[in-house]
């Protein structure tokens, strides 16, 4: 049988070459992954490739470095020692290991290699530098400078505006350097997401979202930028479109427990408390000998404080407790505090409440408490415990006496429905001064009086309706509900008080207007049934003279 050693040759060459350019995607896949931060990914990826290739070597033992394994890295990279990038490595581990003067004199030993056209080596000397911890980042920037009159790589460019970071006023160098490298590759993913955080550092949140954008834009399967947006979506209160981002955050990245514990956490603060409270639990009986003590803490605490909303309460306690056992009491912040009394107030243990909403007060070194007033106060008012929610309102308002009519109106309202009309009727009166536009305020006074006088016979609170109806006008029950009901409430009681005082021209001129507001009122109805029965007023009191 006859062979075509030519075309059998060619076949094996393209075969080779075919090989070959497979495994150099594979291995450019890897340091993909390892740039996006998905080192387990880069691991798995660049294992059978790095004994043949001293790239993939390279940025396994760097990914290594990441997940916190230094001894597994050294090993790594000493396996080829004559290369750069590989003993700018052991740089990096010496730096790692907390030895900044081997790690500064092998980064320095590299650079000294670099040959008058060459860049490599000088390259990855400042590499070595600006990843690392506690090295001379001005050194790095320098070696960068010199590299970029002999290349204008990319990778360059986004280490040396890496570096200026790391520099006291280096944001500008290095958001140029960003910038350049977008403007050449409009599909540097990588590049918008420096971008984005160095708005993102600047407190320029609508920026750091723009190009967070468009790094998704330029590569939908880099995972940095939905992390990124969920934390300026974090920073800026915007929980939902953060717990959004989070969860495509966690479909494209290794899924790490750092993440995994930050994404309960997110879930939390969006209020998803029932998935949050799940997703902790489950790690927590699933990833338990994965977990530090300070994880376990934060898991258990989420997991607590997302039930207590979610509706276990009984189960919540339980948590809680345990959280607040194993914290360290100075990492417990008045707001958990807070949370803990809001517990015991829906489990209806009172004096539990007050104690730890006394203890978030206590904690809280901020000027203005009123936030935290606010959120006790109207935990008491919603239980309907009106005479505690009242005394946190009032509170609030001495600590605050510029705060919201609002709480100056609740401060009343629990008052009154405490029974303790006197305190209300002072209140409403405060409410009424400070916020004179407020009609309620008046209202109010009028029906804190009325208490007072509850057999209507002084017509104490005769004035305060009257000046109240003048200002709503006569068509106010026209537009039903609570409207309807207080304009009679001030008519039955002027129209009382007109009867007990036999004024039988104030009495007409309110069954009039009360008949008007609703023929079938029960007051209406007592008063022309004690007309009927002969108990009407014979003569009008005489008018009081103002004096």
């Amino acid at each position: 049988m006859s062979y075509n050693m030519k075309k059998g040759i060619t076949m094996i060459a393209a075969l080779v070459l075919t090989i070959s350019a497979t495994a150099q995607q594979t291995v450019a896949d890897g340091i993909k992954m390892y740039n996006y931060k998905k080192y387990q990914s880069a691991e798995r990826i660049l294992e059978p490739l790095a004994a043949g290739n001293v790239q993939a070597n390279y940025y396994l033992g760097l990914a290594y470095l990441e997940t916190g394994d230094a001894a597994k890295a050294n090993a790594t990279f000493t396996k080829f020692p004559e290369d750069p990038a590989n003993i700018s490595g052991t740089a990096r581990v010496a730096f790692a290991n907390k030895d900044v003067a081997k790690g500064t004199q092998i980064a320095k030993d590299l650079a000294a290699k670099t040959k008058k056209k060459e860049w490599v080596p000088e390259k990855f000397a400042a590499d070595a530098i600006a990843y690392s911890e506690g090295g001379d980042y001005h050194q790095a920037i320098v070696w960068y400078t010199d590299v970029l009159t002999k290349t204008d790589d990319a990778d360059v460019h986004i280490g040396i505006g890496d570096a200026y970071r790391k520099v006291a006023g280096g944001g500008g160098d290095a958001m140029n350097n960003y910038e350049h490298v977008t403007e050449k590759d409009a599909k540097n993913s990588l590049g918008f997401t420096r971008i984005g955080d160095l708005w993102y550092e600047a407190h320029n949140y609508q920026s750091a979202l723009d190009n967070y954008a468009k790094a998704k834009d330029a590569d939908n399967t880099n995972p940095l930028p939905y992390k990124s947006l969920a934390d300026a979506y974090a920073r800026s209160g915007n929980f939902p479109k953060s717990l959004e981002n989070m969860k495509t955050y966690m479909q494209l990245s290794d899924n790490t427990l750092t993440d995994k514990i930050y994404y309960a956490g997110i879930q939390y603060e969006a209020q998803s408390f029932c998935d949050a409270a799940k997703y902790a639990g489950d790690m927590l009986n699933n990833s338990g000998s994965q977990l530090t003590k300070d994880q376990i803490i934060e898991l258990t605490g989420i997991e607590g404080y997302s039930e207590a909303s979610c509706g276990d309460s009984v189960k919540a306690l339980k948590d809680l407790r345990t959280y607040f056992q194993m914290q360290n009491p100075s990492k417990i912040k008045p707001g958990d505090y807070i949370q803990m009394g809001k517990l015991f107030l829906k489990l209806d243990q009172l004096d539990s409440a007050g104690y730890y909403y006394n203890k978030g007060i206590a904690g809280d070194t901020a000027q203005n408490k009123t936030d935290i007033y606010r959120q006790v106060a109207e935990g008491f008012r919603l239980k309907k415990e009106w005479c505690k929610s009242a005394e946190w309102y009032n509170n609030m308002v001495k600590a605050n006496p510029n705060t919201q009519p609002l709480d100056y109106f609740y401060r009343g309202y629990t008052y009154y429905y405490c029974r303790t009309y006197d305190a209300a009727l002072s209140s409403f009166k405060e409410f009424e001064t400070k916020y004179p536009d407020q009609p309620s305020a008046s209202y109010w006074v009028a029906k804190s009086q009325a208490a007072i006088d509850s057999d209507a016979t002084n017509g104490t609170a005769n004035d305060a309706f009257i000046k109240w109806l003048g200002v709503v006008g006569p068509d106010y029950y026209k537009a039903g509900g609570a409207k309807k009901s207080d304009q009679k409430t001030a008519y039955e009681y002027l129209l009382a008080v007109a009867f007990n005082k036999k004024d039988k021209e104030k009495l007409k001129e309110y069954e009039d207007k009360l008949r008007e507001i609703d023929p079938d009122d029960t007051v209406l109805k007592q008063i022309e049934d004690a007309e009927k029965s002969g108990n009407a007023p014979k003569k009008a009191a005489p008018a009081k003279t103002k004096k």
